[in-house]
């Protein structure tokens, strides 16, 4: 019997195995097309946990016959980093193709250690593939991101996890010898929350516990299973992703205490406070707004203190601007404004910019009369004065609707006095 886990028992080891990602390792994917040229880019995939960013990795060092190097982020330091880029050159020589180097979670990579790779990565000593949770807009230096192409890994739908537990039962050496039959899918691919490595382990799981002989898996009996081996908080996996919505929605809801519960959860589980901190600059405008333009400003200075200070301490810190903030008046009017004013903009395209409003840095625009009849706001009363700034098609069209609370409605009140009837304020 092999004891190796179910998730690592049916890991890709070809392109065509891959279930899902179609846009990347389909017929005319990125990553297919650059296979077939037999060359690849160093590169960052960027995706939640257990979408395939290891096995796709693995599989372009397979598909290419690369020598295939690996490093985990949270336990390798520089000196690890110098010593595989030193055995990459070595590889290098005996005509074996350029070396491949993955790192798991290159966002934990300090500046040091991802300035470590920028030399063997510019002058092609390694391919480099990072794999990421995280934004690498944020996380990865400028100039390693720079060098690397960013791919986005897609959660799994419904449909390829459906067909990843099918294929399990009918390949996999262990499973194929029991009598397995599945009534439904519901509570498996609930559980998993999209994450293949989690639907599969869950699976084995549920099948572990299940009695001797034959075996119908039903949503009740997966839910008995899971909800005793449920851990406190699993960042890694789909509690990560539940805890943080139930956290956004309890700090949306007003409700300071259930939202510093679910700080305490995730700090418990030792989730990185810049991640927590990020959520809360997220929040404060998409949330609170201009109900309380202070909130965006304590979630800045926030994100700043945490990236200063880490663990213990930044806790404080944390749960004073999470209880602030829940606490706080709510509006989402900015989030609805420029929701709606970029779906505008996608539909009508580049209108022309009212010629008051143009530009004019040479003679020849002057005569064309850009920004001829512009009136400068601050030579007039209360730095205001009645003049189109919109498209001509887009006249009198309103985005901003100013949410109903404290500040807000002075915000109205104001803008109803400057535009009149014009808006509708």
């Amino acid at each position: 019997m092999n004891d190796a886990p179910l998730a690592e028992r049916l890991r890709p080891k070809k392109l065509n195995d891959i279930i899902g990602q179609s846009h990347l390792v389909g017929d005319n994917g990125t990553i297919a097309r650059m296979l077939k040229a037999g060359q690849i880019a160093s590169m960052i995939f960027w995706g939640p946990p257990g979408v395939g960013k290891t096995t796709l990795a693995e599989v372009i060092s397979k598909e290419l016959k690369r020598p295939f190097y690996t490093l985990s982020a949270i336990s390798s330091g520089v000196k690890d980093v110098r010593e595989v880029i030193s055995k990459a050159k070595d590889t290098g020589l005996f005509g074996k193709g350029r070396p491949i180097l993955f790192i798991d979670e290159i966002h934990r990579f300090s500046k040091s250690q991802q300035d470590s790779l920028l030399g063997a990565v510019e002058r092609g000593t390694i391919t480099l593939v990072g794999a990421t949770t995280e934004n690498p807009s944020f996380e990865v230096i400028p100039a390693l991101l720079s060098r690397c192409q960013v791919y986005t890994l897609e959660h799994l739908s419904k449909e390829d996890l459906i067909k990843l537990v099918d294929d399990a039962l009918a390949k996999d050496s262990v499973l194929t010898e029991k009598d397995i039959t599945i009534k439904s899918y519901d509570a498996l691919l609930r559980f998993s929350g999209g994450d293949a490595r989690k639907l599969l382990n869950t699976l084995e799981l549920v099948i572990m516990n299940a009695p001797e002989g034959k075996i119908e898996i039903t949503d009740k009996f997966v839910e008995s299973i899971i909800h005793q081996n449920l851990p406190i908080y699993d960042k890694t996996g789909e509690m990560h992703y539940d805890v943080v919505s139930a956290f956004i929605k309890s700090i949306r809801g007003s409700d300071p205490n259930a939202a510093v519960y679910y700080l305490a959860r995730m700090i418990e589980g030792g989730e990185d406070p810049k991640f927590i901190a990020r959520r809360l600059l997220i929040h404060a405008s998409e949330d609170i707004g201009n109900a309380n333009p202070t909130a965006l400003i304590m979630a800045n200075n926030c994100f700043q203190a945490v990236q200063t200070i880490g663990y213990p301490e930044c806790e404080i810190i944390l749960s004073q601007v999470v209880t602030y903030m829940a606490s706080s008046a709510k509006s989402n009017a900015s989030y609805k404004a420029i929701k709606d004013a970029r779906k505008l903009v996608k539909e009508t395209g580049s209108l022309p910019i009212p010629m008051h409003l143009r530009n004019a840095p040479t003679k020849l625009m002057k005569e064309l009369d850009y920004g001829k009849g512009y009136k400068y706001a601050h030579d007039y009363p209360g730095n205001f004065v009645d003049q189109e700034f919109m498209p001509d098609d887009l006249k009198n069209h309103k985005f901003y609707e100013p949410g109903n609370n404290a500040r807000e409605n002075q915000l109205r009140q104001s803008l109803r006095e400057k535009w009149k009837k014009k808006y509708g304020y």
